[in-house]
């Protein structure tokens, strides 16, 4: 009992470790300048994204125009930073909903076995869903937007988080001191705010970093194919589909939306790989 208490109570400084060299340390700052870029582009970004340069029609890239110009006279540039405000905005809010929904079902599944079969056969539905095809099922009903896109990443997070805290909930529930806490009386709520939450919290936060990841790669396909954000509003996504249509003017349109698309999904990657490296040393 005492051993597993220790194991709990490091976890944070071995995560917090994991993020301070090699690959957890280039994913954070891959990330961060994203983000950065994101939060400061009213500041940076040389043009409003919307606004229109006289005589700028597909310009290629140059000092003025990092990106160049797009087919109504744009800069690109411009308009993948205020993306990059957009789209973060929406796996903000729509990565921790998910989490937070799954995780709860999880816990009730993990305790009850009518919720765990109700919960599984939910799962089981989300899952049997390409997030694309549910995407374009939702915009058929609400049109395209943001709500589309917030619905299918939360819908794609549930059975993960769902699932993973489940199957958490389950095992520690075996282990001989949370047995005996019941056994002398510990109520069910008890036991899972001492011992349940504090052991799957590790698995959680690293499925946390993966699920960002996923969420970039959704929010970004979405829309690419225009279920998503509608334009005039910069998004990566859009912005990179519009540009498909302009590679022979200007090769460069597509390339800073890609870059920043890139950046971010491998950035999650690359820090969900040391946190969960990070959680193998420490279990051992």
């Amino acid at each position: 009992m005492t051993d597993l208490a220790l194991k709990v109570g490091k976890a944070p400084r071995v995560r917090r470790g994991a993020l301070t060299h090699g690959r957890g340390l280039a994913g954070l700052v891959l990330v961060g300048a994203v983000v950065l870029l994101g939060v400061l582009a009213p500041l940076i970004a040389p043009y409003a994204p919307q606004q229109q340069i006289p005589g700028a029609n597909l310009l290629g890239a140059s000092g003025a125009h990092l990106f160049g110009t797009d087919e109504v006279n744009r800069d690109v540039f411009s308009r993948v930073l205020y993306g990059v405000r957009i789209d973060l905005a929406i796996c903000l809010v729509a990565v921790p909903c998910g989490a937070l929904l799954g995780g709860l079902a999880g816990l009730v599944a993990g305790q009850a076995a009518p919720a765990d079969v109700l919960a599984q056969r939910v799962f089981d539905v989300l899952l049997a869903f390409p997030p694309i095809i549910l995407g374009i099922a939702i915009a058929a009903v609400t049109g395209p937007g943001v709500l589309p896109v917030v619905c299918v990443v939360v819908g794609a997070e549930v059975p993960l988080f769902g699932r993973l805290v489940r199957t958490a909930a389950l095992e520690v529930r075996e282990l001989p001191y949370v047995d005996a806490a019941e056994t002398m009386g510990a109520s069910r709520t008890w036991v899972l705010r001492k011992h349940v939450v504090p052991n799957i919290l590790d698995a959680v936060i690293v499925q946390l970093a993966l699920s960002a990841s996923g969420a970039v790669f959704i929010d970004s396909a979405m829309n690419f194919i225009g279920i998503g954000v509608r334009p005039p509003t910069p998004s990566l996504g859009g912005v990179l589909a519009a540009a498909m249509g302009q590679l022979g003017a200007n090769a460069f349109y597509a390339v800073g939306p890609l870059l920043v698309i890139v950046v971010l999904v491998l950035g999650f990657q690359l820090i969900a790989q040391a946190l969960l490296a990070a959680r193998r040393g420490g279990a051992r």
